[in-house]
């Protein structure tokens, strides 16, 4: 047998790119005047090499605000990484969370560990020659999917049909829609039609984005039992874990949140009080793959359901790694970055064969970047 050989960490490069979406879209955050349509996707990117000429590619990202930010953390962080062992990922998470600690272990610090995180995830897989989802231990090959893209509150409803037509037509199985504007009535008249038009048999669901308060949604959670939701997403304000589980508990419909929670111990909260049906952490969000793992790990004791939010590129792989039923996102809007595509058939996303995340990044990609360093010395 051979001896395991020491590897170390001699360079990590950082690149700071700020992605146009083809155009703005709003949910019902910009419908109540609590933010502006979102028309890009600020990403950071991390590289990372080692002594023995392994490679990895992570990404973190935020959404209007925070991309600078997380830019500028990584780069104070990152130097800490050169010389330590790849294979460490577990204690060098701990070792960049407590060199952040000043800032917190949540929100803009955690998200620019993520691209690191992601990034010594991606090497591991690359180095034993197996999908990240393999790597992990993977439960299937394909993961149920459904598409969000398509489904923002700009569109017409009409638009919104057509969109979901085409997402059924590409081979997507589930259809989820923003809902939560101030006029009530204009969400249910959305739903009404999009059910009319793809039938009961179809997955559908809808996503407030947090803007009911606890009267509202149980009110509006009792008036779509009848369309036979997969989940209302997001009904309340994201950390108010008592208003969910009281509403989970009160309604046939099941109730998922999790996509704002920026730290395992937030997405705990819901978890270990089994507080949703569904758990939809973002793992660019939480601090990257290794917390994720950790909510993942509770999930499974309750046997959740589990659909993390955004970035399928990353959360196909976690997803396939989890025992109980996924689902994937599909949101079309960082393919532009990478030279892969995920296939799609049959309802189901398809987990690549490529080692790794199976990402690599387009030439493209210079054309949007506003920043980039390297630290350390490449092979």
């Amino acid at each position: 047998m051979n001896a395991y050989s020491p590897d170390h960490i001699t360079w990590v490069g950082l690149r700071a790119v700020e992605l146009p979406l083809s155009q703005p879209v709003s949910d019902a955050k910009v419908a109540t005047g609590r933010q502006k349509p979102l028309q890009s996707v600020s990403l950071l990117f991390a590289e990372i090499e080692t002594s023995q000429g392994q490679t990895g590619l992570g990404f973190s990202y935020s959404l209007r605000t925070g991309g600078p930010a997380q830019y500028a953390h990584a780069q104070e962080v990152a130097p800490l990484l050169i010389g330590e062992d790849p294979n460490d990922i577990a204690r060098l998470w701990n070792m960049l969370a407590w060199a952040s600690a000043s800032v917190g272990r949540g929100g803009v610090a955690a998200q620019a560990i993520a691209a690191s995180d992601t990034a010594l995830w991606d090497l591991k897989a690359r180095r034993a020659g197996l999908p990240l989802s393999k790597l992990l231990g993977a439960h299937r090959s394909s993961v149920r999917c459904y598409n969000t893209s398509g489904g923002y509150l700009q569109a017409t409803i009409e638009e919104v049909i057509d969109k979901a037509l085409q997402s059924r037509a590409r081979g997507i199985d589930g259809v989820k829609i923003k809902v939560g504007q101030p006029d009530t009535r204009l969400d249910l008249q959305r739903v009404e039609a999009l059910r009319k038009q793809l039938g009961d048999d179809v997955p559908l669901m809808v996503d407030v984005n947090q803007q009911w308060d606890r009267i509202t949604a149980l009110r509006m959670g009792r008036a779509l039992e009848n369309y036979r939701l997969e989940w209302i997403e997001e009904p309340l304000d994201a950390h108010d874990v008592t208003g969910h589980a009281a509403l989970a508990a009160q309604l046939d419909t099941p109730i998922g949140t999790g996509e704002m929670l920026t730290s395992a111990a937030e997405a705990l909260g819901y978890v270990d009080t089994g507080a949703v049906d569904v758990i939809m952490q973002d793992a660019p969000r939480l601090g990257g793959i290794t917390p994720f793992l950790k909510v993942a790990s509770a999930a499974e004791q309750r046997g959740m359901v589990m659909a993390p939010h955004f970035v399928m590129e990353i959360h196909l792989h976690l997803a396939a790694a989890y025992p109980h039923a996924t689902w994937v996102e599909h949101f079309e809007w960082l393919e532009p970055a990478f030279n892969e595509r995920l296939e799609i058939r049959d309802g189901r996303m398809i987990v690549p064969d490529r080692p790794g995340l199976g990402l690599s990044l387009h030439e493209r990609i210079a054309g949007w970047t506003l920043a980039e360093v390297g630290i350390g010395k490449r092979n």
